[in-house]
């Protein structure tokens, strides 16, 4: 008789199974908002945004990445600092390459100016040279990414026109073009990790997350030969430009049961109120924007939060992989407007609101364990104390992804099973949160 299999064995698994999410946040703005003299607050005490989403049991920081910004900030030497800050925090890194010197977005996928007027050929291995000179500067600074974006909300095309495949661009020649830049993309990827142990995922990034039959024709015009090797797809959600939860839904699980790939809403926020805190012109603040059932207050928008975490829970096979909010510090800072300070995870004052504590809450770290099999399908575990947590529920299961069903209530930091037939696979929760 076999012992059952031990489910979860660090928090990065855990968020990978049995309808566990991965929880992050793209801060690029911050040292820009520092340098502004923003301050952010928790329970009354100034804090630093990227170690209270840490604390609070985010586990991936996003940083978009600039060629060659104008200003400070978005370039290789300020991004790797915010990333050796978040590896000092204990968040790994998910690089969003915009290959671009400002905003990359559907609207806007303008080459770098040191990439001008390149023929195909040229452009190509810029993209390869570029992609893998950036990720073996973060490998010398200790920072290598977990997951890199090849291009950002990528839906027509990028480096426009080479590659822009929307509108009246939208041809099979356009196509190919996009095909070749991309897994030159890729190929960067690959030579920066000659070991593909230590390689990065490669996410493809779309914006348009309400409309399935595109998302499913744009991936499916990239997967056949000569395209890019990719190991995830990233998604953008935000209610009032793409559409109800439930059209959310169906382009998750359309996309997990055709691709079979883990699946990131990488971008997505919802507001805690309809007003403004500066004379900048806001991305949302309608009250038709808003979806039913969730009202523009701290609770409404933690609500939000929790549903699409479940949203992510449900996708067919665990592709659901993880949940980013989008900007959740980008707050109003002194001289600085902000387009979506209505939308952060700090009010006007710049003290937490309820939605920062949601992954700690809903998705709680499990500790370092280790299984020893006693025989008789009899398993000892022991797990490594978590600041903070004295109550442990062990779940099992016949399958990785359930039915579950309680085992015992624990407390710290050992167990041994009386015999477990058909278990199969077993999985340990912490039940408080982090402080």
């Amino acid at each position: 008789m076999r012992p059952p299999r031990l489910l979860l064995l660090a928090g990065l698994l855990a968020a990978q199974q049995a309808g566990a999410v991965r929880w992050g946040a793209d801060l690029s703005s911050l040292a820009r908002l520092e340098a502004a003299g923003a301050v952010w607050r928790v329970d009354g005490q100034p804090a630093d945004p990227l170690t209270a989403l840490a604390g609070e049991g985010a586990g991936l920081l996003r940083l978009r990445l600039w060629h060659s910004p104008s200003e400070p900030w978005h370039g290789l030497d300020s991004t790797l600092a915010l990333a050796r800050r978040g590896r000092e925090g204990g968040l790994e890194l998910l690089l969003d390459f915009h290959y671009s010197d400002s905003w990359a977005d559907p609207g806007h996928q303008a080459p770098p100016a040191a990439w001008a007027g390149l023929a195909a050929p040229a452009l190509e291995d810029s993209v390869r040279v570029y992609t893998r000179r950036v990720l073996e500067r973060f490998v010398a600074e200790d920072c290598a990414p977990r997951w890199v974006q090849l291009g950002n909300e990528i839906d027509g095309g990028l480096l426009w026109p080479a590659g822009r495949v929307n509108d009246g661009w939208d041809t099979p020649v356009q196509w190919q073009a996009l095909r070749r830049l991309l897994a030159a993309a890729s190929q960067g990827v690959d030579l920066a990790f000659p070991d593909p142990a230590q390689r990065p995922g490669r996410l493809l990034h779309l914006a348009n997350s309400g409309w399935e039959p595109g998302c499913r024709r744009w991936l499916d015009s990239l997967s056949v030969a000569g395209g890019p090797d990719f190991e995830g797809i990233a998604l953008s959600y935000y209610p009032w430009w793409h559409g109800t939860p439930e059209t959310l839904q169906g382009t998750l699980d359309a996309l997990a049961l055709r691709f079979h790939k883990p699946l990131f809403v990488v971008e997505t926020a919802y507001p805690f109120t309809l007003g403004w805190n500066d004379d900048t012109h806001n991305l949302m603040g309608l009250e038709s924007q808003l979806l039913p059932g969730f009202p523009a207050t701290p609770a409404g928008q933690r609500a939000f939060l929790a549903m699409l975490r479940e949203r992510l829970a449900a996708v067919p096979d665990g592709l659901g992989h993880a949940l980013l909010g989008w900007e959740p510090a980008w707050i109003s800072a002194p001289g600085q407007g902000s387009a979506v300070e209505n939308l952060a995870w700090f009010d006007f004052g710049g003290e937490a609101l309820p939605a920062l504590s949601l992954p700690a809450q809903l998705d709680p770290g499990v500790p370092r364990m280790a299984a020893r099999p006693l025989g008789s399908a009899r398993l000892r575990l022991d797990w490594e104390p978590v600041l903070g947590v004295d109550h442990f529920l062990l779940e099992a299961a016949p399958t990785p992804l359930g039915p579950w069903s309680p085992v015992d209530s624990l407390g710290c930091c050992g167990w041994e099973s009386p015999p477990l037939e058909g278990a199969g696979f077993l999985r340990l929760r912490s039940l408080a949160p982090r402080p």
